[in-house]
């Protein structure tokens, strides 16, 4: 678009200098930015001094100096207008002033007018700090009346559009220092009021806010984060002075004993605190390991109750800058139930059936505890969510048995554990899992996917084509599972339904056994079964509904005007007819459905193109205009008739059409459409006389082809060969494309040779053209008829034929 109109500047800049008279004329207006699209900007008629309608007689046209076709001038009201959006930002920048160059260009005569359009600003844009967050370090010790720079705030407008001031949140400890420079700009430092402690409030967040001077007033805002950097100015102190904590034995390596904590006003390094033992005797020291960074105690020792049943630590902590703090930690050591419960399993039955009875045993187990006293009592237990419970034979001993019906199909198999717990303090516990598989029996039978099955396919379809599949499944496992699909027996009128249809037993594949045809079947439906193979078997059946889908195999046929009708179909039309007068309807039917049946109608050829025309919907034939003295009483219309399928088929109809002064003259007699006008009998005269001078041409030809072939049979007849004449194979009974559904290309030729001599008369050679009926429904309709005979001597008896050939 650049280009084109690169070369509409060059070619009006050509105009410019090849014509001496050309006028130039220079305009200014100024309209603000942000104007919306048909924004008015000015009227240049005033300016131009010209008249209302002369902009478009004299083809004005607005020229951009810009890639960008910012304005649209209205050549009847002469508006100037806005034509897109205008960003002053984006188009000039801090620039100012911003302008935009175009012309209008008058023609009849030349002239150039140049129109320089001002953009002013507006306040469209609020000022933007560089981050939305400024992170800024200041020591607590810092004295007053410091300053700490800020980065000033941006603002894209101009004038009192940009930034007039910067406003800080209220603090006790900061106020804001502005500066104004020679240029305009403005710099903002953070002055520093009270002095600060980090250990009160060590970090201070501000808001800084840029504020400009439009209409309506925008703002921005940035935060400021004060860091205080600490002095070490605080020793360590200890939450508790003595920690009180106890331990069981035989607690392993790495047990956490106690965490101790000890906190640090200051920051940084001033606030690291180390912790270590502080006089502690080497046993201590063999048993804990106390972490110097987090303060935790854990065991690395063995902790035995019947050697020692407490330990005293003392431990230090100290800071960065050598400040140090003491706690106490005082250790008492637990008894505990060492031992463990173990359980036996004495007898196990891992596989059982899906449909064992009730209070089956599966396992036969034995439980002990070489503690003590309540540490020795145990007590076994399974999951309550389990088919199974474990009950209780005598002391120790118990069976795993079954409590409620199983069924594989939800659950195949059971991880059953058994848990052991004594009575010691505290608790301990052993568990045991054993693994239990459900083997399967029939009890499911097979299931469809649907509850009823649709599938659709094409007519004229090739046989053995899949059409679709059904699918079963059966909960079952192997031979259980295992389905065989099979049709049950079943008519469709009367053929049996399996003769449509067939299906594979294994996968469930179902094919079409024969081409079916819409006009003829439009469903059917099937029952198929699922057998499975367990012993009894089970079985479950589907109705499976088979949908013909029409395809656009059969041509639009007339029902009026019946085109196979012995008269011709005359229509009377009143020469005082007006125009829109209905003369006729053209009727026609589709023996399709759907889209394949909707009709158009067209008149295809008439002997006056502008007298009639025909609804394209309903068929109806009107006249276009009232008739002249010039038109002639006999008129032919040819209408074709086309439906909406794919392959596209059409039908034609003739329609003769006779022009008389009233429906009592005696013009309602029949009339032969076949006399034609003078014109017409010309014409005809003139095809006549070429096809008898071809005729002629083409007889002399084989008179002459004919001599020679018996002079040359005469010379080397003994190099001849009896042979018996070949025929064609005979023409197909719909003498149809198989593909298409059409009349076929090919010709047939019928020979007429004459019986026992080697030298047989060539007689004659004619295409054999086939005779379709009208009445015969599985034939496609013909378009146009004609008929013609013609009788040759010696030849087939029933040489004559009658030709209807689509157009």
């Amino acid at each position: 678009m650049e280009d084109c109109l690169k070369n509409k500047q060059g070619l009006y800049l050509l105009l410019l200098f090849s014509v001496t008279e050309v006028l130039c004329v220079s305009i200014q207006y100024s309209v603000p930015e942000e104007k919306k699209f048909g924004s008015l900007v000015a009227n240049v008629l005033k300016d131009l001094k010209l008249g209302n309608g002369e902009l478009s007689a004299r083809r004005a046209q607005l020229v951009s100096k810009t890639s960008k076709k910012y304005f649209l001038l209205d050549a009847q009201s002469g508006n100037l207008l806005i034509n897109d959006k205008i960003d002053r930002e984006n188009l000039c920048g801090q620039t100012e002033p911003c302008l935009l160059q175009s012309e209008i260009v008058l023609q009849n005569p030349l002239e150039l007018y140049s129109i320089e359009i001002k953009i002013e600003d507006v306040n469209d844009n609020a000022p933007k700090f560089s981050k939305h967050e400024f992170d800024i370090e200041v020591p607590e010790n810092v004295p007053r009346d410091m300053r700490f720079p800020l980065e000033s705030a941006q603002d894209e407008d101009l004038g009192e559009n940009t930034i007039q001031n910067y406003t800080l949140s209220p603090n006790k400890h900061f106020k804001l220092g502005i500066e104004n420079d020679t240029d305009g700009s403005i710099y903002v430092d953070l002055i520093l009021e009270k002095t600060l402690d980090r250990e009160k409030e060590p970090f201070l967040g501000l808001t800084l806010m840029a504020v400009d001077g439009g209409m309506p007033q925008r703002t921005g805002t940035a935060r400021i984060n004060i860091k205080v950097l600490d002095n070490n100015d605080n020793a360590p102190q200890f939450t508790q002075s003595e920690y009180k904590v106890k331990l069981k034995e035989n607690s392993p390596k790495g047990t956490l004993v106690s965490k101790v904590e000890a906190r640090d006003l200051d920051f940084g390094s001033n606030s690291k605190i180390t912790y270590s033992f502080h006089r502690v005797p080497e046993k201590i020291r063999n048993l804990f390991n106390l972490n110097e960074m987090t303060g935790e105690i854990t065991v690395s020792g063995k902790i035995d109750f019947e050697k020692e049943t407490s330990y005293d630590m003392n431990i230090k902590a100290t800071d960065g800058g050598g400040l140090s703090g003491h706690c106490k930690v005082l250790l008492e050591v637990e008894d505990v139930n060492d031992n463990t419960p173990d359980i036996s399993v004495i007898s196990l039955t891992n596989v059982i059936q899906e449909d064992s009875p009730l209070n089956t045993v599966l396992a036969f187990l034995s439980v002990t505890d070489q503690d003590f006293g309540d540490n020795g009592k145990v007590v076994c237990s399974v999951e309550m969510n389990l088919p199974f419970v474990l009950t209780s034979t005598k002391k120790n001993y118990y069976q795993l048995v079954i409590q409620s019906p199983l069924d594989r199909e939800k659950i195949s198999d059971y991880n059953v554990t058994i848990t052991a717990v004594d009575r010691g303090s505290p608790k301990l516990t052993s568990s045991r899992t054993i693994h239990v598989q459900i083997s399967d029996v029939n009890d499911n039978s097979p299931v469809f996917d649907k509850s009823l099955f649709e599938m659709t396919i094409r007519e004229n379809n090739i046989p053995g084509l899949l059409i679709g599949s059904v699918h079963a499944v059966d909960l079952d496992t192997e031979q259980n599972a295992k389905l065989i699909y099979t049709l049950l027996p079943g008519e469709f009128g009367d053929d049996p339904a399996v003769s449509y249809i067939s299906i594979n037993s294994e996968t469930g594949n179902m094919y079409a056994l024969r081409s079916l045809d819409y006009e003829k079947i439009k469903d059917f439906a099937v029952t198929v079964r699922a057998t499975d193979g367990g012993i009894p078997p089970l079985k479950s059946d589907v109705v499976v509904r088979v949908v013909v889908i029409d395809e656009n195999d059969n041509a639009p046929f007339f029902l009026y005007p019946l085109q196979n009708s012995t008269h011709p179909c005359n229509e009377l039309l009143p020469k005082m007819a007006e125009a829109g007068y209905l003369v006729t309807k053209v009727v026609a039917v589709d023996g399709d459905s759907g889209q394949n049946s909707w009709l158009s109608y067209e008149i295809l050829r008439a002997t006056d193109p502008g007298l009639f025309s025909i609804g394209a919907q309903n068929g109806e034939v009107r006249t276009r205009r009232p008739q002249t003295e010039r038109d002639i009483s006999k008129q032919r219309l040819i209408v074709v008739v086309r439906d909406s399928g794919v392959p596209l088929q059409t039908s034609t109809a003739t329609l003769n059409i006779l022009l008389v002064d009233g429906f009592s003259d005696p013009y309602l007699k029949v009339v032969d459409v076949h006399h034609q006008d003078p014109e017409d009998e010309q014409t005809l005269t003139m095809y006549l006389v070429i096809c008898l001078a071809s005729v002629s041409f083409v007889f002399l030809l084989c008179i002459v082809s004919f001599i020679g072939i018996k002079i040359c049979k005469k010379d080397h007849g003994s190099s001849f060969i009896a042979a018996a004449p070949q025929f064609p194979p005979p023409l197909p009974e719909n003498c149809t494309d198989s593909q298409s559904g059409s009349l076929s290309r090919n010709y047939q030729y019928d020979v007429c040779l004459t019986n026992g001599s080697l030298t047989s008369d060539f007689r004659f050679l004619r295409p054999l053209i086939p005779v379709f009926s009208v009445a015969d429904s599985n034939l496609p309709v013909n378009h146009k008829t004609s008929s013609g005979t013609q009788d040759f001597p010696n030849c087939l008896e029933n040489s004559q034929s009658k030709e209807q050939v689509r157009e």
